[in-house]
């Protein structure tokens, strides 16, 4: 699936299309609502860029794969786009995915713009190849941890299914909440059906209880059961991971939905810039636009900056890394080296800590946020 140029920008074009590579899930088991939204972002940069004059007279291509969630299928299609002859990667939302897209662009000498993955280690070794948007999960999952500490939780629950992410998300939790005077209880949620996770909680005296587990299954059961429990009245869900920022949670869980804090990535208010590109995600997504979408936006907005200031040289893309500068969506986006993430990192963008309203559960209140830390040095 390729994102064509448009007519204006092919009658401007002097030469062949810049292609970009672009992952995504667009199918189950993928997220596909945040594979929509991070799509939508992707397609209309390339739109405006184009709409602009393009590159250099020469217009922008988005070559779309769909990576459903599956770390094999996205190495394949890393090979096949670089076989393409794209200029770099862009996208993914999967950790796990975008993991194995960055070894494989790693080892292919390939340029990738990962938008939405938070894992930490998104590649063995740090790597010159790879620059990521998105906070690292460590930065975002200690400020939840500091929002949980400050809200009165100390003794915090968390249901997690096997997983490279969940469980680095589960150390990062408790590693910050234990020296602090937090608790951090594992339950299976592989092993224990959604009753069995309400017994757990009646007897091991948790005040919250965390969701690291997919959606919507298992998520939205184990939500509907706590919800029903009238031992639980009492205890706060929440959802680091950032379940109930899309359409279908409110859909399938209603006002069960509400009152669950997740992590999202955007400032409190939107400059002009965001303003600008939130109304035109809103008419295309019909529907608010997630954070994913900005990220999918801003990517393209970095991309084409590297690409206008540096040509498509992979190598010389990849080395533009340190010296980008540009004005996104949510704040000055530039990358550097930070202790413990392999990659070329933004440091920060913005981080808040929000839920549904239970009166009106498709707004959003902001509960608590995250403070920014300079870039580090080159």
């Amino acid at each position: 699936m390729n994102t064509p140029p448009s007519p204006s920008a092919v009658e401007r074009a002097e030469g062949s299309s810049i292609r970009i590579g672009a992952l995504v899930p667009l199918t189950r088991p993928g997220w596909v609502e945040a594979g929509r939204h991070l799509l939508a972002g992707l397609d209309l940069g390339v739109r405006e860029v184009n709409d602009a004059g393009g590159i250099a007279g020469r217009p922008l291509e988005l070559v779309v794969r769909d990576t459903a969630a599956d770390p094999q299928r996205a190495a394949a299609a890393v090979d096949e786009l670089a076989g393409l002859g794209v200029a770099a990667l862009a996208g993914e939302y999967h950790s796990v995915v975008a993991r194995a897209a960055a070894a494989r662009a790693d080892a292919l000498g390939l340029p990738f713009l990962c938008s939405s993955a938070v894992l930490d280690a998104l590649t063995e070794q740090p790597t010159d190849w790879v620059a990521r948007l998105a906070p690292a999960q460590s930065h975002g999952w200690r400020i939840y941890a500091d929002f949980l500490l400050a809200s009165g939780h100390r003794r915090i629950a968390v249901a997690a299914q096997p997983s490279v992410y969940w469980a680095a998300g589960t150390r990062i939790l408790r590693d910050h909440l234990t020296p602090r005077g937090g608790t951090v209880i594992e339950l299976d949620a592989q092993a224990l059906a959604p009753e069995a996770v309400c017994d757990e909680l009646a007897g091991n005296g948790a005040t919250a209880l965390l969701l690291l587990v997919g959606h919507p299954e298992p998520a939205v059961p184990i939500v509907k059961s706590v919800r029903a429990d009238r031992r639980l009245a009492g205890i706060m869900i929440g959802a680091p991971a950032g379940q109930p920022e899309f359409a279908e949670w409110a859909a399938l869980l209603g006002g069960d939905g509400a009152a669950i804090p997740f992590l999202r990535y955007l400032p409190e208010r939107l400059g002009p810039l965001g303003a600008r590109v939130e109304a035109a995600l809103r008419e295309r997504l019909g529907e608010t636009p997630s954070f994913v979408a900005f990220e999918g936006y801003d990517t393209i907005a970095v991309l084409a900056e590297v690409l206008r200031s540096h040509g498509t040289d992979r190598a010389r893309v990849a080395a533009s890394w340190p010296r980008v500068a540009v004005e996104g969506t949510r704040g000055r986006i530039r990358f550097s080296r930070t202790p413990g993430i392999s990659v070329r990192q933004w440091t920060w963008t913005p981080v808040q800590v929000v839920d549904r309203d239970p009166a009106e559960p498709d707004r959003f209140r902001i509960l608590h946020t995250g403070g920014g830390q300079p870039p580090a040095a080159g």
